[in-house]
């Protein structure tokens, strides 16, 4: 950690320079000795990434930002919110606190977190930045968190644990127990230290196979920022109740930011009722999707799916709903020729559901500009049949 990239004059050289593309800035060299260029890149893409994704970062004065990976791989604010909402209790443990982002928001709602961060300059610029951020609930412990969690007597109300998604070959893993640390192996000694386990993991983990490699799930939450799902959050309780495995969908910064709640077992016996679209079009954000909850959506909310593989939804009456909603315009059989003089000189949005080609191929067979009021979906019905469905916001 450098420190003299912390003096005033380099602050106000960062700010004035951040938006600006910086393979040129370091061509034209850094403007200070004591700093390299490299150093000043890394500061500039943490207050490039940092501005929409950290906000109370980008805007702290004196904030000390690692490298590009770290950032990638942290929370946004808007996810680590939502975590620290789930849990209050006296004391909580990070084994994997990385930058800070959750533990900052977790130390809103526990009187005291210890942070464990293995990399001795994170840890270092994790525990400057909570100083600058005012933090002072919050302890850093630079060391191995697993043999700091073994040699520990205390006992915790939560523990959480970010995995490493990445193997030594810097590849990405998609089981748990490919990733550091190892949390099915070391469920035991975690459970010997708290009743409560809340682990986050990419949104690319397999639910089913999440479950068969963990015990005592109880929660799992797939979060979604504005309809791309980033992370999926597994809540385990030591004394694990009989009750269903609660499953909870969650699109954040969205026009339905509230969470859809629902139950494993609901979710398996859910059966969907078929139909042609009618008046209305429903498309699911994207956290519904990814917990499958596919005929649930058609039966919760008394709507007819398209079809068995096509995840679209039509109603004859307007419903309020987790997701995007369209009325539809026309409902045309897909023919080359019928849709290219349908589509005539028109700009539209195009998505795809289920259907043969994609997006960017359609977009060129039919010579249609990107934007406008219509929306496209090209999918296929429950007979084969191929469709195109013209709709416009309600």
């Amino acid at each position: 950690m450098n420190v003299h990239l912390l003096n005033p004059e380099v602050a106000d050289f960062l700010k004035t320079h951040f938006k600006e593309d910086v393979s040129r800035l370091i061509l034209n060299g850094s403007p200070f000795p004591e700093i390299t260029t490299k150093e000043l890149a890394q500061q500039i893409i943490g207050l490039q990434k940092s501005e929409n994704k950290l906000p109370t970062w980008f805007s702290t004065k004196g904030i000390y930002f690692p490298p590009k990976l770290n950032l990638e791989q942290t929370s946004s604010e808007s996810t680590a919110k939502y975590k620290a909402s789930l849990f209050s209790g006296e004391n909580a443990l990070d084994l994997t606190g990385g930058f800070g982002i959750d533990d900052y928001y977790l130390s809103s709602t526990f009187k005291q977190v210890t942070h464990c961060e293995l990399n001795t300059d994170l840890a270092t610029i994790a525990s400057h930045n909570y100083k600058k951020l005012g933090v002072s609930s919050v302890e850093v412990v630079q060391g191995d968190s697993i043999a700091f969690l073994k040699n520990t007597n205390t006992n915790y109300d939560l523990i959480y644990v970010d995995p490493s998604r990445r193997n030594d070959n810097k590849g990405k893993v998609f089981m748990l127990k490919d990733c550091e640390p190892n949390i099915p192996a070391l469920l035991d000694l975690l459970f010997e230290k708290t009743q409560h386990i809340l682990i986050k993991t990419s949104p690319l983990l397999d639910i089913s196979a999440g479950i068969k490699e963990l015990d005592h799930v109880t929660e799992i939450h797939a979060i979604a920022v504005k309809n791309e799902v980033k992370e999926l959050l597994w809540v385990l309780k030591k004394n694990k109740s009989t009750r269903p495995l609660k499953l909870v969908a969650v699109n954040l910064e969205s026009d339905c930011p509230n969470p859809v709640s629902l139950d494993m077992q609901s979710l398996q016996n859910a059966e969907a009722d078929y139909e042609e679209p009618q008046d209305y079009l429903y498309e699911p954000n994207a956290a519904l999707m990814k917990l499958g909850a596919f005929n649930w959506i058609s039966e919760h909310y008394n709507l007819k799916k398209i079809a068995p593989n096509s995840h679209l939804y039509t109603s004859k009456s307007l419903i309020e709903f987790p997701g995007r909603i369209f009325k539809i315009n026309d409902v045309i059989a897909y023919s080359k020729k019928e849709i290219s003089n349908y589509l005539k000189n028109k700009k539209a949005h195009i998505t795809t559901r289920n259907f043969k080609e994609n997006t960017a191929a359609l977009r060129t067979k039919f010579k249609v500009k990107d934007g406008g009021d219509i929306y496209l979906f090209f999918t296929t019905l429950t007979n084969g049949k191929q469709i195109l469905i013209s709709a416009a916001k309600p």
